[in-house]
């Protein structure tokens, strides 16, 4: 599968260059703009899961084992960790939320009714494996609940409350907005919070965070290291963000605010990448000093990937929901939440026997893209090359839209 992986980095990448140099300087207007700060809240409370709260804690040592694993030599464990959750890999999100803002329309790929199952299997399957990724995380965040190691009743009730949740928010895009914008809050407030804690002390200080967020120049210097795969556990990764990328960038395309193509583009990868370059520094300051979490720290960051599970679940099962055609409207709130309720608990469970792999749901996406782009050379070439603009449909008064040039 890493042939296959190579080949999908490769394949999108190139498309990206290629978007910028034909398309770079067109206002992307999706069907219900909204001002650049909502968008960004929306892009990074739906993109992101709670693997960015409780991973890297988890991960860092691993990292640092150089005898295990030698290929983490190049650079020092923060920098790795952020290559494989931050700047490069949003690019991913920036090709399909262009794609479904400005080409689908005209292409209508998506719509055809093969590749709406496939595309829907692959958002419930995703949102699943969210859910699967708080459940086996829960034990070593919230040890007082249990062994420490082990996952009891009260974790898979924890995790069944919060997929009904998210189930609940799913039924008024209001619910999506506002806990978007509420997310990106309480996040700033986590890392605010576990900042002080680490370098308002007499040993510390602001000094001693410049001196650890200075590591993140191992990624910029090395980032040719992190296009392909450069192990098992790395390719993991970039197949989960592949799996990630064609219903965030369907939900985020839909409220571009009139931002120019390259602009898109800078705002995915730049500032998500900002506050996930903060929290990494202070956590790797808390791993490199021996700096306690257990209890308090812990149930804060537990309580902040939980909402960002539910953020991330509202979005997309609104999304599928609406592809397939099974939304409130259509079959009545009741059905709605049980249905949704009951597949999804299912599918985590699936996920947490070993019966489904997040990488399997990758390769099926990067087969949707190869798929796609075959499709539009062979019959919607002419469409695609005459593009000059958003779609008309998608109006927009520029003037009441802030911070877009």
């Amino acid at each position: 599968m890493t042939a296959w992986l190579s080949a999908g980095i490769l394949f999108t990448f190139a498309t990206i260059a290629f978007i910028l140099y034909r398309w770079g300087n067109v206002r992307c207007v999706g069907v219900t703009p909204v001002k650049t700060f909502t968008f960004i809240a929306i892009l990074f409370t739906s993109g992101l899961d709670v693997g960015l709260i409780m991973f890297p804690l988890t991960e860092f040592a691993g990292y640092g084992d150089l005898a295990t694993s030698p290929e983490y030599g190049f650079t020092n464990p923060l920098a790795i960790e952020f290559g494989f959750w931050a700047f490069l890999i949003w690019s991913f999100y920036f090709l399909t939320c262009f794609y479904f803002c400005v080409i689908e329309p005209r292409v209508r790929f998506f719509e055809l009714p093969l590749v709406k199952l496939i595309n829907n299997i692959v958002i419930i399957g995703t949102c699943a494996f969210t859910a699967y990724l708080l459940l086996s995380n829960l034990p070593w965040y919230l040890p007082e609940l249990g062994d420490g190691e082990s996952i009891i009743g009260s974790f898979y009730l924890i995790v069944l409350l919060v997929i009904a949740v998210a189930v609940y928010s799913s039924t008024n895009i209001r619910y999506v907005r506002i806990l978007s914008l509420a997310t990106t809050w309480l996040f700033i407030a986590l890392i605010a919070l576990m900042w002080g804690g680490a370098f308002m002390g007499e040993n510390s200080g602001l000094g001693e965070f410049a001196n650890t967020f200075a590591l993140l120049g191992g990624y910029f210097g090395n980032i040719h290291e992190f296009v392909l795969p450069m192990n098992d556990y790395h390719e993991f990764y970039l197949y989960w963000w592949f799996a990630w990328s064609i219903m965030i960038g369907q939900f985020t395309a839909r409220f571009v605010g009139g931002l120019r193509t390259y602009q898109v583009l800078v705002a995915m990868m730049v500032f998500p990448s900002i506050p996930i370059a903060i929290w990494f520094s202070v956590l790797y300051y808390y791993n490199l000093n021996g700096l306690e979490t257990a209890g308090f720290y812990n149930l804060a960051m537990a309580v902040v990937g939980i909402t960002f599970v539910i953020n991330s679940l509202d979005s997309l099962i609104r999304l599928y929901t609406d592809n397939l055609n099974v939304g409130v409207a259509r079959i009545g709130k009741i059905k709605y939440f049980l249905g949704n309720l009951a597949a999804l608990s299912l599918l985590t469970l699936l996920f947490k026997l070993d019966f489904l792999q997040i990488q399997w749901v990758g390769a099926v996406v990067i087969g949707l893209f190869f798929t796609c782009f075959g499709y539009i050379l062979l019959t919607k070439f002419k469409e695609v090359a005459s593009i000059e603009s958003s779609p008309k449909e998608n109006k927009i008064d520029f003037t009441k839209i802030e911070h877009i040039t």
